[in-house]
């Protein structure tokens, strides 16, 4: 899945408040006016959720806000439940998967895909208090780490020629290679 432009809504509340176990990509089954404001970007996927009721899933929750211009001749219900698009087996793994205790299923985002809208839902299981701030540390430590545009391609003491991405480097005994955007580094350590 391409999200540079073709992203429409994500949520990112779910991942930070669920460990997310498996992903899946569905249709939806929309109306005229839905696929109008779609295409504006008036989606909002926050407090939606799915769930499976007689072998079909159901998207509960999502906000879809209409277009004044797009929904003159018909009511729209920005919230009502729309029907996800999936194959049997998918539907009878993830009900599978959605029994066990912990678990349910959640909508991470909304996109276009050869001209039609995709919804990757995920099975997830819930965090603790303490799962979010592990969560939180470790990408706060990614964000703020002086070392970010570097990868590491060597370490001291090993010989030989050390490849990552297609280079080359030599290993300098009691020093550090890596590769930046800005080239090639050596430092001693």
């Amino acid at each position: 899945m391409s999200q540079a432009s073709s992203t429409i809504a994500l949520n990112r509340r779910a991942r930070h408040e669920y460990f997310i176990e498996d992903k899946f990509e569905a249709g939806l089954q929309l109306l005229g006016w839905e696929v109008k404001s779609l295409r504006a970007g008036k989606a909002n996927l926050t407090d939606a959720y799915v769930i499976f009721k007689n072998n079909e899933a159901w998207l509960l929750g999502a906000h879809f806000t209409p277009l004044l211009q797009a929904s003159t001749h018909v009511i729209a219900d920005p919230v009502r439940t729309r029907k996800l698009l999936l194959n049997r087996r998918e539907i009878d793994r993830i009900t599978g998967e959605v029994q066990q205790k912990g678990h349910t299923c959640v909508p991470l985002a909304l996109y276009w895909s050869h001209g039609r809208v995709k919804c990757e839902i995920a099975v997830v299981k819930g965090k603790q208090l303490h799962d979010k701030r592990d969560s939180e540390k470790e990408r706060d430590w990614h964000r703020n780490s002086p070392y970010k545009h570097f990868l590491l391609i060597s370490a001291p003491g090993r010989l030989g020629l050390s490849k990552a991405r297609g280079l080359a480097a030599p290993v300098r005994s009691g020093s550090c290679t890596a590769r930046s955007d800005r080239g090639l580094r050596h430092w001693p350590m």
